[in-house]
């Protein structure tokens, strides 16, 4: 089978789903272009400003994506194979995730464009709101840990990696730079565009002459002290104006990830006729992973981003929802967003299909298929192969920036709301906070069961897919709750809900299992702050459950 007509396949089906399943869902949200939304009621130009559509798509679609539509999906396909995991995007994005955005999103602009915990704390109880901002931060924990530790060990890949880190500096001082020239200087959005995206590429190519090297700080490797000079980055971008870095970075990494995907898909068209992009990679593989643990449910939370991601809640109603000019920009924001987010898996698990089983084996990580897969459709179009990798490693390490200082910062939010605590300090205390435990986890040896040392992120995978899924879960539990009360259709959301909730724990308990059962084994409790966030994720879960079924039971008598 030709890689062309898998693409081509995916595309007819989310489009299909944008256009029938989207149109379904604004009729039953009831979207209306003349409501007075939050960025115009509450406009202060700092965390509530009006945003054109297609700017504030660029920029929700790059805090969304991150690298979990291309590290999820290739993983998938490396251990049960591309067909399961292509389905999984499919129907997970367009019944699931689409749906959990678009309604996250509506919900928040109609509650004053309050967090995605508020709004449950309005239609639920003070109770369930405690617990689900805990669910919460501790959800975010995960997030920036795994996605630090992935960016940081692009940085240090032998070949590459310096030349990728220095060009990923530049990036940033761009964005920053691009924020102050709008918002100062008042330059036109299309102006501004066409002077700072062709020097993304500038940054590429200058990255490749002035390669950066950290020197490794306190006894620590260059890969953790990588990954303590992201945290310090993260720091400092969540309590800046949203303006000066969070809009024109998400805007260029918006743009940057069209164009990575937009050129990949010429180039499988062209290389599909000049080269014969023939599918190398097996469709099934099998139901276990190397790690002994099953297709289902791991195939759902291993995918996540993919399909469905509780993440993209926190942002639609953290940042999304306060810059959204219109209701009805939210079936494209919210669903076309998420939908765009399944295509871009789509890319991801193509970058896959072009090697082999043992090919899989000498490239290792899912970044650097995904940059062997991107350079390989762009050198079919003529462009220098070398070149090409180090734009897709910097697309990797862009996507993954939009995502990190978005978590911090909405982890800011949380930690605020929690404590009530808000003054002049409370935002530089509350991302300090949210960053403690990535730290340490980040700055620890891991070893597999073998003995060996193995990378932070690929530890926190997949217990990072499951708390996300389950996340997703519980924003869709609490959204069934709200629409209940409204007297609207709900179960269009309570239905995804349940079996994300299945897929999510069981998922969790296959995880843990192994390491309770050592524990029996050895006669000792391991105070691992893996197994206590993991615990904790669990038990916020199941009172949340109850207090949900018990608010449906107690209205429908």
């Amino acid at each position: 089978m030709n890689i062309l007509l898998l693409v081509v396949l995916g595309i007819i089906l989310l489009l299909s789903g944008y256009f029938l399943y989207g149109f379904i869902l604004s009729k039953l949200l009831r979207l209306n272009p003349n409501v007075e939304t939050p960025a115009y009621k509450f406009k202060n130009d700092v965390d509530f400003t009006p945003t054109n559509k297609i700017y504030l798509l660029g920029q929700h679609l790059s805090a969304i994506a991150a690298a979990g539509p291309i590290v999820g999906p290739i993983l998938a396909g490396m251990w049960f194979g591309w067909l399961p995991t292509f389905l999984w995007i499919i129907i997970g994005g367009i019944f699931i995730g689409g749906v959990h955005d678009m309604v996250a999103l509506v919900a928040s602009i109609r509650h004053k464009a309050k967090s995605i915990a508020e709004v449950i704390k309005e239609n639920m109880s003070n109770k369930a709101f405690i617990l689900f901002l805990l669910f919460l931060w501790f959800s975010l924990i995960y997030i920036v840990t795994a996605f630090t530790d992935i960016t940081a060990g692009t940085f240090v890949e032998a070949t590459r990696g310096a030349s990728v880190a220095s060009s990923s500096m530049m990036y940033l001082l761009l964005a920053l730079v691009m924020g102050i020239v709008l918002k100062v200087f008042k330059t036109p959005l299309l102006l501004s565009t066409l002077i700072f995206l062709p020097l993304v590429f500038v940054c590429i190519w200058l990255g490749q002459i002035f390669p950066l090297q950290l020197v490794p700080l306190l006894g620590m490797d260059i890969r953790m002290t990588w990954d303590i000079a992201l945290l310090v980055y993260c720091f400092f971008a969540a309590v800046i104006p949203v303006w000066l870095l969070l809009q024109p970075r998400g805007y260029l990494g918006g743009f940057f990830l069209t164009v990575t995907v937009g050129l990949s898909f010429v180039g499988i068209v062209i290389g599909s006729f000049t080269q014969k992009f023939a599918i190398q990679y097996p469709a099934f593989v099998g139901w276990v992973n190397p790690e002994g643990l099953p297709l289902f449910p791991l195939l759902f939370t291993t995918v996540a981003c993919g399909a469905v991601s509780g993440f993209h809640a926190i942002v639609s109603s953290g940042t999304t929802s306060k810059q959204i000019a219109k209701e009805t920009d939210a079936k494209l924001i919210g669903y076309g967003g998420m939908l765009l987010e399944s295509f871009v898996a789509i890319i991801a698990l193509a970058t896959l299909l072009l090697v082999s089983s043992t090919q899989t084996q000498q490239l290792k990580d899912p970044n650097l298929i995904y940059a062997n897969g991107i350079a390989t459709f762009l050198n079919s179009m003529g462009i220098n192969k070398e070149f090409a990798f180090n734009f897709a490693l910097l697309a990797f390490a862009t996507f993954v920036y939009d995502t990190l200082d978005v978590a911090t910062r909405l982890g800011r939010y949380i930690f605020e709301e929690l404590t009530g605590w808000r003054s002049r300090f409370s935002q530089y205390i509350a991302s300090l906070a949210t960053l403690i435990i990535p730290a340490i986890l980040v700055t620890r040896k891991i070893v597999d069961s073998q003995g060996n040392v193995v990378p932070a992120w690929k530890a926190f995978w997949t217990i990072f897919g499951s708390s996300n899924q389950l996340l997703a879960a519980m924003v869709l539990l609490g959204l069934s709750v709200w629409l209940f009360k409204k007297k609207t259709k709900y179960l269009f959301t309570l239905l995804p809900a349940v079996f994300m909730i299945f897929v999510a724990i069981f998922s969790l308990y296959l995880i843990l299992q192994p390491i309770f059962l050592k524990m029996l084994l050895q006669g000792k409790l391991y105070f691992d702050p893996f197994i206590i966030t993991s615990l904790i994720l669990l038990l916020l879960a199941f009172l949340l459950i109850f207090e949900v079924f018990s608010i449906l039971e107690k209205g429908r008598k």
